[in-house]
């Protein structure tokens, strides 16, 4: 139709059945390849930008250490574009920042992260304020749709506090962007304690503690239901699991 390529009915009734045939040609192929001395190939990975950007990489330089004929390629976008990528069979695995509902995906969880209000040293003095304070200072959040958003909404829902009950100047669709806005004294944000966790080293950014609010959250690994992973995604579940445990 035009520029748009879409499937006739004969197609999506056939695109499951090729879906499997072509997995299974991909599984003989792997099967052979457990017979080499090193396992190879490469994995295709989504992450949100989170994950992506601050726990994957340790990850994968320790894997690969461990198999270095494996190699990586990271497709990185807000966590609804990467549990819809898995949902249409472009990805394999995914690692994501929020537990979207779908029944078709598995969701495993790795690691818990915590959300913090961070602001610039200069533009707020206090060190701690309360949820109520919240609405009368200014934010800048991560567009809809990121996991960090997602689950600042949830939180906030069960407090009882209202999106938008906060003074918002400004959504960014990175939190790389997100911390220039804080730095530059555009106001405060709600960012993972992970992400800036350099910048509060360094006293670049300063945390704002919510004297009766706890913002955690949870890191997940995600699948289909219906496909099964080759021995190199196998090998990194693994690897990933272990390394996530807490110490």
């Amino acid at each position: 139709m035009g520029r748009t390529i879409l499937p006739t009915n004969e197609a999506e009734a056939l695109y499951g059945h090729a879906l499997e045939i072509i997995e299974k040609a991909d599984a003989v192929k792997d099967i052979i390849g457990r017979f080499k001395k090193e396992p190879a190939g490469e994995l295709l990975l989504g992450a949100s930008t989170i994950p992506g950007t601050y726990l994957l990489p340790p990850v994968m330089a320790t894997f690969r250490k461990k198999y270095p004929l494996i190699s990586f390629q990271i497709i990185i976008a807000d966590s609804k574009e990467i549990v819809e990528k898995v949902l249409a069979h472009d990805l394999l695995m995914g690692i994501i920042g929020s537990k979207l509902n779908n029944v078709q995906i598995t969701y495993t969880t790795l690691a818990e992260d915590e959300l913090i209000v961070v602001a610039s040293p200069s533009f707020v003095h206090k060190t701690s304020i309360s949820s109520r304070e919240l609405s009368t200072l200014p934010f800048v959040l991560r567009e809809e749709g990121s996991g960090t958003r997602t689950e600042i909404e949830r939180i906030f829902s069960d407090k009882g506090i209202g999106m938008d009950s906060l003074k918002t100047v400004g959504f960014f669709g990175s939190t790389d962007a997100i911390k220039q806005a804080v730095k530059a004294g555009m106001g405060l944000s709600i960012l993972s304690r992970l992400s800036v966790r350099d910048e509060l080293k360094y006293k670049i950014l300063k945390e704002i503690r919510v004297t009766d609010l706890q913002m955690k959250r949870n890191f997940y690994l995600i699948t289909h239901k219906k496909r099964t992973l080759p021995s190199a995604y196998l090998l990194f579940l693994n690897h990933l699991l272990s390394e996530s445990k807490p110490s």
